[in-house]
């Protein structure tokens, strides 16, 4: 099974606020983010880790090489993409042929959970597995709409009747799910949002599962929020 990272944003919300370091090498409980993905997808069985990043992100680009030569199973993509979803379709050619999880590099979960939301999708025969959650951290929160088996049926904007969950920015998917992104792209649509209503249009068969809490670092605050949740503190 693949990985994926996007880490291809400016982390502008986190330079503003006075963060020292670029938003992937962000520390959390002392490790960078985007090392923290890194080694827990390796211990979920990653084939191959590709991760994309922007054309000025010299010193992540240099990190990641230096991950590179530690034997770590990653590939690097380089290239300044105008949404998300864009990001997806760079490191697409590199998901091809195999199942993968894809998510952005500030989510923060517990691990346990992770290996247990893998585990369900490959074991699955749905087409996708999307991670959600009941607890909003999100700014712009994306809802997910759900039957009583947790099978997607849409996703909103605003929350409705249906929507007991958001999105939690972690997907699993088919390699299949490529071609629905890559006509995406071909008729100009941009943000994964998009591409995430798109499948569900197309009759793919998505599973919503939860996750207790997962979190966003957008802001200085969000690193000691991650931080007191990883330790098991409250954060509310």
């Amino acid at each position: 099974m693949k990985y994926a990272i996007i880490a291809a944003g400016e982390g502008s919300r986190l330079l503003k606020e006075g963060a020292s370091r670029p938003k992937p090498l962000t520390l959390v409980n002392g490790v960078a983010m985007i090392e923290r993905l890194i080694r827990v997808f390796i211990g979920n069985g990653a084939s191959s880790i590709v991760v994309v990043i922007n054309q000025a992100s010299s010193e992540v680009d240099a990190f990641l090489r230096s991950l590179q030569r530690e034997g770590l199973p990653l590939e690097i993509v380089v290239k300044t993409t105008p949404s998300s979803m864009h990001s997806f379709y760079a490191l697409s050619p590199l998901l091809e042929g195999d199942d993968f999880c894809l998510t952005t590099v500030d989510t923060i979960f517990k691990e346990d959970e992770f290996s247990a939301y893998v585990k369900a999708f490959r074991s699955s025969q749905a087409d996708g597995y999307m991670a959600v959650t009941d607890y909003v951290d999100d700014e712009r929160p994306l809802y997910v709409a759900t039957d009583e088996n947790l099978h997607i049926k849409g996703f909103h904007d605003e929350v409705d009747g249906n929507c007991k969950f958001v999105s939690g920015g972690v997907y699993c998917l088919r390699p299949s799910s490529l071609e629905v992104l890559a006509g995406c792209v071909a008729e100009g649509m941009s943000r994964m949002r998009n591409f995430q209503r798109e499948l569900v249009r197309q009759g793919a068969d998505l599973v919503a599962y939860p996750f207790t809490k997962i979190l966003d670092v957008d802001h200085v605050a969000d690193i000691v929020k991650a931080e007191r949740y990883l330790a098991g503190k409250n954060i509310l």
